[in-house]
């Protein structure tokens, strides 16, 4: 099925009517036995990407294998520019990404796809991206994108500033220098994180959103859990993370309007729920637009949306089916639970779900 450029409206009714014929080719027919129901899949499916759904993919990888137990497994947590690398050479069959695939990674050739094929990016996992920080006497810290962006461009460098003393007239700054802990490696959250600052405060971040930090000042560590064990051992740090790997660590509010908000899974999928699809792509390219300027409160625009980025069709068909069974539990109601309760993320719109399951029926 070769899609036009579809709305979700349209993608849903596809998917609506994808699973009105499969209910009618099954009306009558007699219950599966126990024997018949079970999983006949088989083989080895290898992923790699984005570190911010680690946790996601290790509960996923596990709720995967107990339904199918000929099947295995393996993510490499590498981080969304190696993950997406590793895809397009052919080195695994799936990656995991916290930016959708570039212009020019789309013009290119997908080793694993079937030839004239390409590969699409469909979002799974959604979470905020938490700004992180670790302040001698400091619990709470309130904080506007200016302001943010001038801390990690490297022109802020006292905790004591007056640019940060006015957003926190209640609290106790210290005099300590400030270390603002980046990626070091090719990041999706970096990617998202300097596309907030771009849009948001375009007069410090002048910068493009890249998976690559832009600047050289600060200190780089590498994948989520090195920058978030940077902050945790370092003394007057702050970083951004997935927030599921967060931990005890002290997270700051962003002035989103006239309000400081607080990351929480639900003000994430509020902006999600709001943003459209990237324009001039391919119909069956699910890759979105963040509303990255809300003014809402009740959202929190420096959120990061994780995808899992397949062929549509695939060199290798058994491959390609172990794919599409893997993402379709990913993608599903049960999958994202599982997420949910394991890395305290946002599951999945009801609209973006049936969205992802439309384009997952025309894998193969």
């Amino acid at each position: 099925m070769n899609f036009k450029r579809f709305g979700r409206p349209a993608v849903i009714a596809i998917a609506a009517g994808l699973a009105l014929s499969s209910c009618a080719a099954n009306e009558g027919a007699a219950p599966a036995s126990d024997e018949a129901s079970a999983s006949t899949l088989t083989g080895t499916l290898n992923g790699a990407g984005a570190s911010s759904m680690g946790a996601a993919q290790e509960a996923w990888r596990a709720g995967f294998q107990t339904a199918n137990p000929e099947v295995t497994i393996n993510y490499d947590p590498t981080g969304s520019g190696a993950g997406r690398e590793a895809f397009i050479a052919g080195g695994t069959d799936f990656a995991g990404s916290d930016s959708y695939m570039s212009t020019d990674e789309l013009a290119g050739t997908f080793a694993s796809c079937a030839p004239n094929s390409k590969a699409v990016d469909l979002p799974v996992y959604i979470s905020p991206i938490a700004v992180i920080f670790n302040v001698d006497g400091v619990d709470e810290l309130n904080i506007d994108s200016s302001t943010l962006a001038k801390i990690f461009a490297g022109t802020i460098t006292s905790w004591d500033d007056a640019a940060i003393a006015a957003l926190n007239p209640d609290a106790t700054l210290p005099a300590t220098p400030i270390t603002a802990v980046h990626r070091s490696d090719d990041s999706g959250t970096t990617k998202n994180f300097s596309d907030y600052l771009g849009q948001t405060a375009p007069d410090v971040w002048t910068e493009k959103a890249s998976d690559t930090f832009p600047f050289s000042t600060g200190d780089g560590a590498q994948g989520t859990s090195g920058v978030v064990s940077a902050v945790t051992n370092g003394v007057g740090t702050i970083g951004y993370a997935d927030a599921s790997q967060a931990g005890t660590l002290s997270t700051a509010k962003l002035m989103v309007g006239s309000e400081f908000v607080a990351y929480t899974p639900e003000a994430a999928a509020e902006v999600v729920a709001g943003s459209p699809l990237v324009a001039d792509r391919a119909a069956d390219d699910l890759a979105l637009e963040l509303n990255r300027k809300t003014t809402n409160p009740a959202e929190y625009p420096l959120v990061l949306v994780s995808y899992a980025i397949v062929c549509n069709e695939y060199a290798d068909a058994a491959q390609g089916e172990l794919v599409k069974a893997y993402i379709e539990y990913i993608a599903s109601a049960a999958g994202q639970a599982v997420a949910e309760e394991s890395a305290g993320v946002a599951p999945l719109t009801d609209q973006l779900e049936a969205d992802v399951a439309a384009v997952l029926a025309t894998v193969k």
